[in-house]
């Protein structure tokens, strides 16, 4: 198995390809190793020192470091973890499916919501996937869209920029009742 491994915009986050699919359907994100007890993969890379995220989309697994790790120490032991994980036959998740319905779906007729979501799933979360992140779109109230950012796009040092001048302009732009886009945890 040959795993690849790109840089994100986010200094202190990795991207690793493995080459084969990682999530059937949805994403999934963990920021400490007690949240990836039902994936035996993120609980194998949370065993490396240094690690504090993991997030798990289609093909891809994104890994965010601590700040007093240095990549050229635990990059070799993180692509160990992932290799060793996939040799062994275990699922990703366990319970893969508890995570597919990972946004807020929007109500009954929220038509609104409806276009904001639909333009985050078409418009803005392939590319902030090719990034090794992802953003869910979680309510609108008030002209104000609520967004939570996962993997390399948490904490990244550009996300707020991603945020304020291209979501946010992109979905004023096609819906004139958005006024700001904020980020949430």
């Amino acid at each position: 198995m040959f795993i690849q491994s790109e840089n994100t915009p986010n200094p202190a986050t990795l991207k690793f390809l493995p080459g084969c699919p990682v999530m059937e359907s949805g994403t999934a994100n963990f920021t400490n190793v007690g949240e990836a007890r039902r994936s035996p993969l993120a609980t194998s890379v949370f065993g490396v020192e240094g690690t504090v995220g993991v997030f798990l989309g289609a093909d891809f697994i994104t890994v965010t470091k601590s700040n007093d790790q240095d990549w050229d120490i635990i990059k070799p032991q993180v692509l160990g973890a992932i290799m060793e994980h996939f040799q062994s036959g275990e699922p990703v998740v366990a319970d893969e499916g508890a995570e597919a319905a990972n946004s807020t779906e929007p109500g009954e007729g929220d038509s609104i919501g409806t276009q904001i979501k639909e333009l985050i799933d078409t418009r803005v979360r392939p590319a902030v996937a090719q990034d090794g992140g992802d953003i869910i779109y979680k309510g609108f109230e008030d002209g104000i869209v609520y967004l939570h950012m996962q993997g390399a796009c948490a904490g990244c040092p550009s996300s707020t920029a991603t945020l304020k001048h291209g979501i946010e302009n992109m979905l004023r732009h096609y819906i004139p009742e958005v006024k700001e886009v904020r980020a949430i945890e």
